[in-house]
């Protein structure tokens, strides 16, 4: 029998692995990557029910307009002809539902700036200086990803010095040195739900990341998330790589030099390779799959002291209802019960989720609206998230089987409560379900393999960014990691993360792993207007229009 052999092994399909795996194969690299699931795509998959498509892990992603940083990097991967986004509502890509307030926010730096302007007058000049500060700390952010040469590794300092001054400060912190009313502070920090922290515990730059990856506006692609990695796979493909999935890896394969040179399959089958990219997180990268006798007591002290981002419900809800009268649109909806985020992060991650009537805090996606070639004229699709702590599923976690009468009456006290959510935004929304399947973090521990389901990987305190965080290029020889632990969270950073281990791997920057190519084109329609959308739109929308009558 013949020995299978790579050049690089990838674990995990995510967004990171698959970035890598492009990577490393247009680099003339022989690749495989192994799935546990059925299908591509880590938490950026999707899936559906009763044919209504959902995806759990991608809700917008910034940064795609002609020459910005999304938009270049799908080029670069040679992916951008076979993905397609729809433009969110640029008056008011977030909608904020705080208390009894509300506020849009447009896309934009100066738009933003104005819109706040105009609803807190008295603030004028602080709103400025503020959204200047964080959107300066996020250019300086991904200036810092730039450097080459060591001149431009000594000057550093001075061309990020507004990283260094505001860096090791919280979020809360920098923001109150700058406004004072609370409903103001409340809308710019809504998006403390793409991080996962509480205002009090947010590092800020990460933040500003955040917000600065949005501040032009949110776009989602069509198929959701799945169309991104339908991109990903063929690229993959294309340059030669296989993509086993219903295939778990049970350990990394070490020599007796403690070196990584190939990985254990089911059924007990070993692949060997010259390199191994993990896009799983670390805990799972190391203490499972390498094991901690090949881990140095640095290394094991790190992973004691790591903590994990919050885990999530996510409601799946497909509506018969005609929305036209319900001044919904294509834009996000962050709804809280009052301008104290930080109470809200609190009671979410430490009371039983179980008791009151609905949750303090709430993100609404409806992506029949974000991707209008989805829709069929009848249903609309919205994932509902809500995030938690692991512990609060802690009691079913041992179960084999989960259709046990004590976890499905959990899941229905949890359903009920985000529906009541819903119904805040949408009136009589509950009287319209067709299909209300909710998933927990034992869901998202099933499916993602994550370690207590966690949606950004490490918790994104100052602990775990920056210099801090998990590097690409791991202590022990020929293993790597991508992902969400590493560079950065999110559709694009994670991305952004397999690129850099491919760049360790072939010892290069990060800026020289892909060739430039003009024949790539980034097809982008705005989502609210449907003069701009081309004719297979339509004909999509007409298609399931019928099949939906039928």
């Amino acid at each position: 029998m013949i020995e299978e052999q790579y050049d690089a092994i990838v674990i995990g399909s995510g967004v990171g692995g698959l970035a890598t795996a492009i990577a490393l194969g247009e680099n003339g690299f022989k690749v495989l990557v192994v799935e546990q699931h059925e299908v591509p795509g880590g938490w950026s998959h999707s899936f559906t029910l009763e044919g209504q498509r959902f995806s759990p892990g991608v809700h917008y992603v910034g940064q795609l307009g002609e020459g910005q940083t999304a938009n270049e990097m799908y080029s670069k991967l040679g992916i951008a002809n076979d993905i397609v986004f729809f433009r969110m509502n640029p008056n008011g890509f977030e909608h904020c539902h705080v208390g009894n307030e509300k506020f849009d926010i447009p896309e934009g730096l100066e738009n933003m700036i104005a819109a706040f302007q105009k609803r807190f007058p008295e603030e004028k000049k602080n709103i400025d200086k503020y959204l200047r500060l964080v959107n300066t700390v996020s250019y300086q952010l991904q200036l810092m990803t730039t450097f080459k040469t060591f001149f431009e590794k000594i000057t550093a300092p001075f061309k990020t010095k507004y990283v260094g001054k505001f860096g090791l400060f919280s979020l809360k912190r920098v923001i109150g040195w700058h406004v004072k009313d609370p409903y103001l502070k409340a809308f710019l920090n809504i998006q403390c739900g793409d991080h996962g922290l509480p205002p009090s515990r947010a590092a800020f730059p990460v933040h500003s990341a955040v917000m600065g990856h949005y501040m032009n506006g949110g776009y989602y692609p069509h198929g959701g998330g799945g169309g991104i990695v339908k991109g990903m796979t063929n690229a993959v493909k294309r340059h030669g790589g296989k993509i086993l999935l219903n295939t778990s890896v049970n350990k990394i394969v070490m020599n007796d030099r403690n070196e990584a040179v190939g990985v254990q399959i089911d059924g007990g089958k070993v692949i060997k390779a010259n390199c191994i990219v993990s896009n799983t997180d670390p805990h799972k990268t190391y203490k499972e799959l390498v094991g901690e006798k090949y881990l140095s007591k640095k290394l094991l002290k790190k992973l004691g002291n790591t903590k994990y981002s919050v885990t999530s419900f996510i409601l799946f809800l497909t509506l018969k209802i005609d929305l036209t009268d319900k001044n919904i649109d294509s834009g996000n909806y962050w709804m809280m019960k009052n301008e104290d985020i930080d109470q809200h992060y609190s009671e979410l991650i430490k009371e039983d989720v179980t008791k009151g009537e609905s949750f303090p805090g709430v993100f609404l996606s409806c992506t029949t609206l974000k991707d209008p070639a989805s829709y069929n004229g009848v249903h609309h699709n919205f994932e509902v998230v809500t995030y938690v702590d692991y512990n609060c599923v802690k009691d079913f976690s041992h179960l084999k089987d989960y259709k046990t009468e004590a976890y499905l009456a959990f899941k229905e006290k949890v359903k009920n409560k985000l529906l009541n959510n819903v119904e805040e935004l949408i009136p009589g929304a509950k009287d319209c379900i067709e299909i209300a399947e909710l998933g927990t973090p034992l869901t998202n521990e099933y499916y993602i393999n994550s370690t207590d389901g966690n949606v950004y990987g490490t918790e994104k305190t100052l602990r775990n960014v920056g210099p801090l965080s998990f590097k690409n290029k791991s202590e022990i020889k020929n293993l790597y990691l991508a992902g969400a632990s590493t560079l950065s969270h999110g559709v694009s950073g994670a991305t952004s993360s397999g690129i850099n281990a491919a760049a360790n791997i072939l010892n290069v920057h990060a800026s020289d792993v892909l060739s430039t190519k003009n024949d790539q084109v980034l097809r982008v329609y705005d989502a609210e207007d449907s003069s701009t959308w081309p004719e297979w739109v339509h004909t999509k929308r007409a298609t399931k229009a019928k099949r939906a009558e039928a």
